[in-house]
C-alpha cells in the first residue's frame, strides 16, 4: 500500500493545499501525519497563509484516509476540531519482517530511541529536516516539513511504498530515498 507521510503543516493553508495535491498526484489511499498540524508553535515564524481553520476544513473530509500522531504543538482542543485521531503518541507500521515506529520526534528520537529491533525504522518529524539513513542497525526516517523546512531543505513530504521511503519536494520530485524493508 502506498502511504503519503507528512509532518509539520503548522496551520499553513498554502502548504496544506500543496500536500493534498501531492496526495492526489501520488494516488495514495492513506496519509500519515506526524504531528504539528494546526499550530505554528512559539519557536517558529508564521508559515505562509497561516489559517488553521482552513487546514481543518481541508483535512476533515479525508478523515477515513488519515492516520496521525501527536506533535508537541497538538492539544486536546485540536482533537475537538479534527475528525480523525491526533493524540496518539505513536503508531506502528509493518515493513516486511520489520516494523516502523512512527512518532513526532519530540519524545522518541535518535537520542531517545523507542523499543526497536535491528532492521526496524524510526519515522519522525519535529526537526523539519528530511532523513533517510541507516544508523547502526535501524533506519532513521523523516519526511521534513511541509511548511517550515530547516537547514536549507525545500518543503517536503515522503512516500512509503513497497519497502521504500522516498522524500519528495512538494512538486513530486524525489531527492532522498532508502530501501528499508531489507535486513
Amino acid at each position: 500500500m502506498k502511504i503519503v507521510v507528512a509532518s509539520d503543516i503548522h496551520g499553513s493553508a498554502f502548504y496544506c493545499r500543496k500536500l493534498l495535491a501531492a496526495l492526489d498526484r501520488e494516488g495514495a489511499r492513506r496519509m500519515l501525519l506526524l504531528g504539528d498540524i494546526l499550530y505554528h508553535g512559539p519557536r517558529n515564524d508564521l508559515p505562509a497563509e497561516y489559517a488553521p481553520k482552513e487546514v481543518i476544513a481541508m483535512l476533515n473530509p479525508l478523515k477515513d484516509r488519515i492516520y496521525s500522531v501527536r506533535g508537541n504543538c497538538e492539544a486536546q482542543v485540536d482533537q475537538m476540531v479534527l475528525d480523525f485521531p491526533v493524540l496518539a503518541e505513536y503508531c506502528l507500521l509493518p515493513a516486511g519482517q520489520h516494523m516502523i515506529f512512527c512518532t513526532h520526534g519530540h519524545v522518541f528520537n535518535e537520542e531517545n530511541l523507542p523499543p526497536v529491533m535491528p532492521g526496524d525504522s524510526l519515522l519522525h518529524g519535529h526537526t523539519h529536516v528530511p532523513r533517510a539513513e541507516r544508523r547502526k542497525e535501524i533506519w532513521i526516517l523523516n519526511p521534513g516539513s511541509v511548511s517550515i523546512p530547516k537547514d536549507g531543505y525545500p518543503p517536503s513530504y515522503a512516500v512509503l511504498e513497497d519497502g521504500t521511503f522516498t522524500v519528495k519536494r512538494m512538486d513530486g520530485t524525489a531527492f532522498m530515498s532508502a530501501r528499508i524493508d531489507e535486513g
